[in-house]
């Protein structure tokens, strides 16, 4: 079971492993190693380790109806954590969310008072929890969370009296990314400057709150000027079983409210990438094996769309992009040879390729298991069952038979060994990059299996298609139209990749890199300290 820790408990973890992860980033050598420090982007927000949810699709504060309708007006609360006396806490809005959030607070065992346009009307709200008119409830508490959309803010504006000195939630997003100049929260600062607000739960689902957050994410970003105010609500939602992390001032909220509008931000540039390898790799091959044979003798080889050229295309890709997940490393570490320094900031384009290492490294898994998919059905199909048929009759009625070739056997073997093994490791990184099973293993050991025995496994894949060639590596007579075989194409980066890294560790290289990883800087000048004039160390 995956544990979930408080903001400042996961705060104090990344202090104590900060010069851990820099070293990683640095070194390029892990398939995760850069979402645990992502402090290289300058983002205020996590990583990919636990994504927040997006809300349903009825809007932006929506959930199913069919589901709020389940609750019932009568419903009770399960359980209550704590015989304690929870605050009241005043919810603006009775939708979907504003309910889910209330029913989920009763259960936790605060008093519950609803602000609504039309309390008259108000109705599928949990049982125990009382309506009123906005100024009523916002008399009953001193805290009020906002479930209703920006375009009703200016309700507010009327009842600024009511709201001075009241803590104010804004739990609100919006349609599309930046679609105001200023966030919700800050804009209703604005129109009550009297009132302490604060951002907060707008990356949790009405779903979360219904299901118990089980199949949701637990974390919640709040945001605030007033320190005080912040705790309080931070304070509720660990009652309510959730994560809460600090993300500073109001300004923070602009990027907390896109956070749950992001599609995939992380994911983008390894499909990206996937997808231009896979698009130019079956063209290619499509070239080769399809179009070059229709050509030149008239053969319509097109079946080879639907089995043969995709388990060409599959292993090129995920060998490609195993490479590419150790290439960023490798030139960060030219990089910082170059200048003499880690203290100067890596070009924006690396410093996100470097983020993205992780996502790449699952991508090219995926096609991997796609190539080993494919491979297993090749002795079921048809083309492969008719070639063995016809070679069977052959040989029968000429009465000969086929010489055994050691050779060619030894090849065979050390072809397959070498895929079982190299998939076999690629499917270790991938299972030890999930948050459950790193956060179970140190740093130390988390570095090995991603860095030492992520090296092995591209190792491993590269022998595993230069064996693949054999004796038809270099031969004239596998180009066709003076194009050379696509896992030749496949061979440049991997091998680059493993040439630079096998120069990088050499003894008189790997110790002026390891200095500069250790603060040293090649054209730094010793200061006189102010105290005793002796230089600083």
């Amino acid at each position: 079971m995956k544990k979930t820790s408080s903001g400042a408990d996961k705060q104090a973890t990344c202090v104590e492993k900060e010069e851990s992860c820099e070293h990683a980033v640095e070194h390029g050598e892990s398939l995760e190693a850069v979402q645990s420090s992502g402090r290289q982007a300058g983002s205020a927000l996590p990583g990919s380790q636990c994504p927040p949810q997006l809300r349903l699709t009825d809007g932006p504060l929506g959930a199913s109806p069919a589901v709020m309708e389940t609750m019932g007006a009568d419903a009770l609360p399960l359980t209550v954590n704590s015989s304690e006396k929870r605050d009241v806490v005043c919810i603006f809005g009775t939708g979907d969310f504003g309910k889910s959030l209330g029913f989920k607070m009763l259960q936790c065992g605060y008093a519950v008072v609803f602000g609504s346009r039309n309390p008259q009307v108000s109705s599928l709200l949990p049982r125990g929890a009382e309506v009123l008119s906005y100024s009523e409830g916002a008399s009953k508490s001193d805290i009020i969370i906002l479930a209703v959309h920006r375009e009703h803010y200016n309700c507010l504006a009327e009842l600024a009296d009511h709201l001075n000195g009241k803590i104010l939630v804004d739990v609100s997003n919006n349609r599309k990314i930046n679609q105001y100049p200023e966030s919700n929260a800050e804009y209703l600062a604005q129109l009550v400057p009297g009132a302490h607000v604060v951002k907060a739960f707008n990356t949790i689902s009405a779903w979360a709150l219904q299901s118990g957050t089980l199949d949701a994410s637990r974390q919640v970003f709040v945001c605030g000027d007033e320190s005080k105010a912040k705790q309080r609500v931070m304070d509720i939602a660990r009652t309510l079983g959730l994560t809460p992390l600090d993300q500073g001032s109001l300004v923070a909220a602009k990027e907390i409210e896109n956070y749950p509008l992001k599609l995939f931000p992380m994911w983008r540039l390894p499909f990206y990438m996937a997808s231009v390898l896979c698009v130019f790799f079956f063209v290619y091959c499509a070239i080769r094996e399809v179009i070059y044979p229709y050509v030149n003798g008239k053969t319509d080889t097109t079946f080879r769309l639907a089995v043969s050229i995709p388990n060409r295309v599959f292993p090129v890709t995920a060998l490609t992009l195993l490479a590419l997940v150790y290439l960023p490393g490798v030139l960060a570490a030219i990089l910082q040879l170059y200048r003499g320094t880690k203290y100067r900031r890596f070009p924006n384009w690396l410093d996100h390729w470097m983020l993205c290492r992780k996502q790449l490294g699952l991508v090219a898994l995926g096609f991997a298991f796609l190539h080993a998919v494919y491979t297993l059905v090749i002795p079921i199909r048809y083309y492969v069952r008719w070639r063995l048929r016809n070679a069977t009759i052959t040989q029968a009625l000429a009465n000969k038979d086929s010489p055994f070739s050691t050779s060619a056997a030894w090849l065979s073997d050390s072809y397959l060994a070498l895929g079982i093994l190299g998939f076999f490791l690629f499917l270790l990184l991938g299972i030890t990059s999930l948050p459950s099973v790193s956060n179970m293993v140190n740093w130390r050991e988390f570095r090995f299996v991603q860095s030492k025995l992520g090296y092995l496994t591209l190792v491993l894949c590269t022998a595993h298609t230069l064996v693949y060639g054999g004796k038809r590596f270099l031969s004239p007579g596998i180009l066709r139209w003076s194009l050379p075989s696509a896992y030749i194409l496949a061979l440049i980066i991997p091998c680059t990749v493993l040439v630079m890294k096998f120069i990088l560790i050499l003894p008189c290289i790997d110790k002026t890199l390891t200095h500069i990883r250790q603060g040293w800087e090649r054209n730094s000048q010793p200061s006189k300290s102010a105290l005793n004039g002796k230089p600083d160390i």
